[in-house]
């Protein structure tokens, strides 16, 4: 497919994991990419190696999507060299888990910098650039852990955020041809769950109705669909990408 011809797509975190997934797959149907990561190093080897697989443009940039100036100047030099802007990821986010007694205001104040006040830095400065040309799409991620989670209270004191943002940047963009959708992902192949020991990952999987973790190619299947001009009707959604695992209490 090539939904993407022609069009500028930003993904925030755009290294490695799933962000790398989502720049890999809209290169692969036609997209301009621009890669935004604090890893420099490996958001420049992504893009050189988009750009041979694909013969796209990709290009990588070091942002910090804390900073609102890191973010302003990346977005004002993406739309000044392709002179527009389609699709923007909020990908961007970190995790610090602990119980409520022992997160220090260090901890908490990190992981809701980089991915709710990230999601609306880097909305902020796009919209301008979507407005203009009257269409947009905007994807930010939540998690599954939105609905809360055990030892994760920044954590989901951050994804849930990006449940109420996304939905009023979907009511105040949507007469202007701009959609906004958050995706909530599962169990997934990440460095992250690869991390955990065999038992703890093996009890979080026994609890997903599938039986099995999804894979980064899941979350850009999803990404790839609401960012298209086909899902110009769907706004303001929470897509769970998980297996029936938000399900999996209920029906068990």
């Amino acid at each position: 497919m090539n939904r993407y011809n022609d069009q500028v797509v930003l993904v925030t975190g755009g290294a490695q994991g799933l962000g790398a997934a989502m720049a890999t797959r809209f290169a692969a149907e036609g997209a301009t990419v621009a890669i935004g990561d604090v890893n420099i190093d490996a958001a420049t080897t992504l893009a050189e190696s988009i750009q041979r697989q694909y013969g796209t443009v990709c290009t990588a940039r070091r942002v910090d999507v804390t900073d609102s100036a890191s973010v302003n100047e990346w977005v004002n030099i993406v739309a000044g060299e392709q002179e527009r802007i389609d699709v923007l990821v909020n990908n961007a986010g970190i995790i610090r888990d602990n119980k409520i007694d022992d997160i220090d205001d260090v901890d908490w104040h990190t992981v809701l910098n980089a991915s709710l006040t990230g999601s609306f830095y880097c909305t902020r400065a796009v919209l301008p650039h979507m407005r203009s040309r009257q269409y947009g799409r905007i994807v930010s991620f939540s998690s599954m852990s939105w609905r809360g989670n055990y030892g994760q209270a920044n954590y989901v004191a951050a994804k849930a955020g990006i449940v109420g943002l996304t939905r009023t940047i979907a009511l105040e963009t949507a007469r202007h041809g701009i959609t906004a959708n958050a995706i909530a992902p599962g169990l997934i192949e990440t460095p992250m769950l690869a991390s955990m020991n065999a038992p703890a990952r093996d009890k979080l999987i026994s609890k997903v109705p599938q039986r099995k973790t999804g894979n980064p190619e899941d979350i850009a299947e999803a990404a790839a669909y609401l960012c298209s001009p086909a899902a110009g009707y769907v706004s303001g959604i929470v897509l769970d990408v998980d297996g029936g695992l938000g399900i999996g209490s209920s029906i068990r």
